[in-house]
């Protein structure tokens, strides 16, 4: 007697449901996207909402929070592919920050946009972005001290102005080249080392 192996296709839950379409939904529309078009596009009751999150602010936490952790890998993920040069490792940043700006679905950066429009400056949303960059700093950091740049901590400062002005000039000044100028600027602070 044989026996049958029975795979069954496993569809997400509502909660899961939720987070992909709020993750996709406020990236390409921000987080002042509608309570009903998230539940629809979610295929999910309002209740599952409530149940899960305490409603649309918990979503957004929890959106911001699952993009963090994911970004700050990538970050990882790059300066591994990179090699161990920590000047290599740190310009390779701004080569795939022109990557990610000349992509069809490019749209700014996320904590940048919820921090601007989240205008509850005590929302959950503020703490998580704030940890972000706190997080990312540090990433810059690390490379600065192995590269033996004598103000470290400042230079991941820099670095990371530098980031965060790439994403937004990115967004909102179509054709130009900022990942490209910001890689020339970091250059010059990566100079600056011992």
């Amino acid at each position: 007697m044989t026996s049958a192996v029975v795979r069954r296709r496993v569809t997400p839950g509502p909660r899961e449901r939720l987070l992909e379409a709020a993750q996709k939904l406020t990236y390409s529309h921000g987080v002042g996207i509608g309570v009903d078009t998230l539940l629809k596009t979610a295929n999910v009751a309002r209740r599952s909402l409530y149940e899960h999150f305490g409603g649309k602010d918990g979503l957004i936490a929890e959106v911001l929070r699952r993009s963090t952790a994911e970004d700050e890998a990538r970050y990882q993920e790059i300066m591994r592919a990179a090699g161990e040069n920590p000047r290599d490792r740190l310009l390779a940043i701004f080569d795939r920050l022109a990557e990610v700006i000349a992509g069809p679905d490019f749209r700014g950066c996320r904590y940048l946009a919820a921090d601007l429009a989240l205008a509850d400056p005590d929302h959950p949303g503020h703490a998580i972005t704030r940890d972000y960059r706190r997080r990312v700093h540090r990433l810059l950091e690390q490379e600065l001290v192995k590269l033996g740049h004598r103000r470290p901590a400042h230079a991941a400062d820099q670095l990371l102005l530098l980031i965060d002005g790439t994403l937004a000039a990115g967004a909102t000044r179509p054709g130009t080249n900022p990942a490209a100028s910001a890689r020339e600027l970091a250059e010059h602070i990566l100079k600056a080392e011992s």
